[in-house]
């Protein structure tokens, strides 16, 4: 069985084979901002390159990425759909493009699962770029890196106007990124003013089923940003002290006993388990909770495959809370 996040031996032997032309990613210089900075744009390096800085590193990318090939970072496919670019390879979901992408991948190749990308077929689009989740580890990125130039995307959700601006940088797409991003902050300002009165002193949570079992992520992933930050609800504990997905039992939440539930539930992720969140539903103990008893549980209120922590997810969240009961609490 392949170990996720990783490559098996064929794909690193193809690597091998592979010429070492394409640039890869080097230190910032002395003096430069941390990690995470936000996108930059240097003197070009000729009239058909020029060099960008993403995540403390400089990368020298053609003038206009026309060919990006999207692997592991679902993240960028969410920017790419926001921001209508059209990549020339990209993720498939249990071998498909998920209707959710349809927009942009009419014309795309499916470059392999989430964590299992195809070398062969990427090495056969040529791309310009490749952007790959920083959950890959060091040396796939490295490898991969042969194949063209390799921008690891950041999983985090504080990270999300860096990663939008990332791919309107290389794409072109500045000013609608612009337009987007003035836009969202605008409309959350006034719905957190709108909807306060109704969260304050509330205990608020958002949670995944996959695999059988409820989830819970760090403050800064998943819709937590949107939870806490934008819209102002209070962080509860179990969310500050997670540091990464932690499993959460019925018996903890029913602990919890949160005012507002939110829960993003998807067969695809439940395969072996498809009827877990209605057997879930149905428990006296789930159904006992102040979210349940007073209608304030929100299932799937944007696509269960969104990453909540993209510019897309935070978009299509705050409009689906806009339009919920929540605020038509007094």
């Amino acid at each position: 069985m392949r170990t996720l996040w990783t490559l098996g031996t064929a794909a690193l032997t193809l690597f091998a084979l592979t010429a070492c032309g394409a640039q890869t990613g080097t230190p910032a210089a002395a003096g430069s901002p941390p990690a995470q900075q936000a996108v930059s744009t240097a003197e070009p390096a000729s009239s058909a390159a020029r060099v960008i800085s993403y995540g403390g590193k400089d990368y020298t990318v053609p003038a206009k990425a026309g060919r990006v090939v999207i692997t592991g970072a679902l993240e960028s496919m969410e920017d790419a759909l926001l921001l209508d670019v059209k990549p020339v390879g990209a993720i498939t979901v249990g071998g498909v493009f998920p209707p959710l992408f349809a927009g942009i991948t009419d014309k795309a190749e499916g470059i392999g699962e989430k964590a299992q990308p195809n070398l062969e077929t990427i090495l056969k689009l040529k791309p310009d770029v490749i952007l790959m989740s920083t959950k890959f580890p060091a040396e796939t990125i490295e490898k991969m890196s042969k194949i063209a130039v390799t921008i690891p995307v950041s999983h985090l959700a504080s990270d999300w106007e860096k990663n939008l601006n990332l791919l309107a940088e290389l794409t072109g797409k500045q000013e609608r990124a612009k337009e987007v991003l003035s836009k969202y902050k605008s409309d959350a300002a006034a719905l957190k003013k709108k909807i306060g009165p109704a969260l304050k002193d509330k205990k608020v949570l958002a949670i995944r089923v996959r695999a059988g079992s409820m989830f819970v992520y760090p403050q800064d992933v998943f819709f937590n940003p949107s939870v806490y930050e934008e819209l102002g609800a209070a962080v509860p504990e179990i969310v500050k002290g997670a540091k990464a997905q932690q499993n959460l039992s019925l018996e903890k939440l029913s602990e919890i006993n949160p005012d507002y539930l939110f829960v993003q539930f998807s067969e695809e992720e439940n395969k072996d388990t498809p009827k877990v969140f209605e057997e879930l539903k149905n428990n006296p103990i789930f159904q006992s909770m102040n979210a349940v008893k007073n209608g304030h549980l929100y299932t799937n209120l944007v696509d269960p495959l969104t990453q909540g922590g993209t510019a897309y997810s935070k978009i299509k969240f705050l409009e689906a809370v806009s339009q919920s009961s929540i605020v038509q609490v007094k």
